[in-house]
């Protein structure tokens, strides 16, 4: 075993959100020591790669079931708006990390992409006309337009149009001005600029165990992967940014914050397709209508995805299983994950959860027909051999303790660390990688301290809005949009 290595902060796990902690603490306190472990060979190979995430950039401006109905018939866009905002915060923090140097090739993760709802049915379609006047109200999504006339649903949509019987009333909630996200792509822009300026990476290199020691800081057995080699490190702060793997790396810590918390993997699947005739026909992200029992992940999407310079379009996702907690995890990793401490959290869920377990029976049960079926619902003229079907990412859902029902399943991102800040982990999948500025941001605020107000001048140069609700400061809202988009090539073509 080699001696006992010293840094000031350890990542683990080589992600978006390790990248984003990464280069802001580089950028905070460039005399820092940083090492980065990552368990696989590459960068954002996990849940950040474009292939095991729906990379929309989430802002809220499609995804319906952010956007609910009251039992009054009015739309609640208060967790649309509160996504929204928490998505201003990183589009200002990567147009700073643009003017700075820190990310130096913008479309090769970042490309304007319209953001649509999707909706068949006059029910629906009253539903979403409503959506958009309450939406309309608030200048995040003022510009957020009402399309029911079926020769522009057919010009926009041209790929969902043909073959399609435009007697039925749909219509669309059409945002102009969304955007796609490769954050495998981000990911390893902001791990280079940090390698670059001194942080040390570990690749192929898995943390075994963590203890703390006396004086607060913790030492991590460190193991190679390919060698068995093993090493130990010793640091003042923890990050675990490991995606899945992050609950049982906190229970091992044995931090009493995590006592109580569990986790239900959710896997998914996409067809996939890059006929040029179809990407061609098809420029833009369009959510459907949230199934019934699914998740709120699970609504079905058809999307243009840029990936490595291509187009492709993506739909989906057709719920999996399986018990790991990461895409290249082991069986083991649910079973394992289970304590006396989080049992009860489980077996709650297990009881009010029953529509989901039916929802994922069905998903599990469909076969190639089902989902090509399910396809036509948004492309009725799609060809069966176009289409590949593609395995994403886990997702690993939060399970927290519940006094009335035991636990609860959430479907959030949620930071958990020690009330003395020196170890902070993020548990959840969901708005996830496109809010992790904001999610980086409170663990600096909590896990610092004593620090955060000596960093708050540079903190608003890179988020100039920080502290500030742009919903409220339409004015402010409209000076940090323009800058985003002249500073990110983002300007209406």
């Amino acid at each position: 075993m080699s001696g006992l290595a010293r840094a000031d902060v350890v990542l683990v796990g080589a992600g978006i959100m390790s990248a984003t902690l990464g280069a802001l603490l580089r950028r905070l306190e460039p005399d820092w020591s940083i090492t980065l472990i990552e368990r696989l060979d590459a960068v954002a190979a996990e849940s950040s790669s474009p292939w095991n995430n729906a990379g929309t950039g989430h802002s809220a401006l499609c995804e319906m079931n952010y956007t609910p109905e009251n039992s009054d018939g009015s739309i609640d866009i208060t967790k649309a708006v509160r996504i929204n905002e928490q998505f201003q915060v990183t589009r200002q923090f990567w147009a700073y990390a643009v003017e700075s140097g820190i990310l130096t090739d913008v479309r090769n993760f970042l490309n304007p992409v319209p953001h649509v709802s999707f909706v068949r049915g006059a029910q629906r379609v009253d539903y979403l006309r409503r959506r958009q006047r309450a939406l309309a109200g608030n200048p995040l999504f003022a510009g957020t337009e009402l399309v029911d006339d079926p020769d522009e649903f057919a010009r926009r949509l041209p790929l969902m149009a043909a073959k399609r019987d435009l007697a039925e009333p749909i219509a669309l909630n059409w945002a102009h001005d969304g955007t796609d996200v490769d954050f495998g792509a981000l990911s390893k822009q902001l791990i280079g600029f940090c390698v670059r300026n001194g942080t040390t990476a570990l690749f192929g290199h898995e943390v075994r165990s963590l203890s703390r020691q006396s004086d607060g800081s913790w030492t991590l057995t460190v193991g190679n992967r390919r060698t068995g080699e093993k090493r130990k490190l010793n640091a003042k702060f923890v990050f675990v940014g490991a995606g899945g793997d992050a609950l049982p790396l906190l229970q091992k810590s044995g931090i009493s914050e995590v006592k109580g918390f569990a986790g239900f993997p959710i896997g998914g699947r996409f067809l996939r397709a890059d006929n040029p005739a179809l990407t061609a026909a098809h420029r833009a992200k369009v959510y459907g209508f949230p199934a019934s029992g699914a998740p709120p992940l699970g609504a079905l999407h058809l999307d243009l995805r840029f990936v490595n310079g291509k187009s492709w379009l993506v739909f989906g996702p057709y719920a999996g299983w399986s018990p790991k907690f990461l895409k290249h995890g082991h069986i083991t990793d649910l079973p394992r994950s289970v304590k006396p401490n989080n049992l009860l959290s489980m077996l709650g869920v297990g009881v009010t959860q029953m529509g989901l377990l039916n929802y994922l029976i069905s998903q599990l049960r469909l076969s190639e027909p089902d989902r090509v079926h399910m396809l036509r619902e948004f492309v009725p003229g799609a060809v069966h051999s176009d289409w590949e079907l593609t395995v994403a990412g886990q997702r690993v859902q939060v399970i927290r303790r519940d006094k009335r029902k035991g636990g609860v399943l959430e479907f959030s991102t949620t930071v958990v660390g020690s009330t003395d800040g020196s170890i902070a982990g993020l548990l959840g999948g969901s708005p996830g990688a496109s809010t992790a500025v904001p999610i980086m941001l409170d663990v600096l605020q909590r896990c610092f301290a004593d620090r955060y107000q000596s960093w708050l001048p540079l903190l608003k140069e890179m988020v100039p809005s920080l502290g500030a609700e742009l919903s409220r400061e339409p004015a402010l809202y409209d000076e940090v949009w323009s800058w985003g988009t002249k500073v990110l090539r983002l300007e209406a073509s």
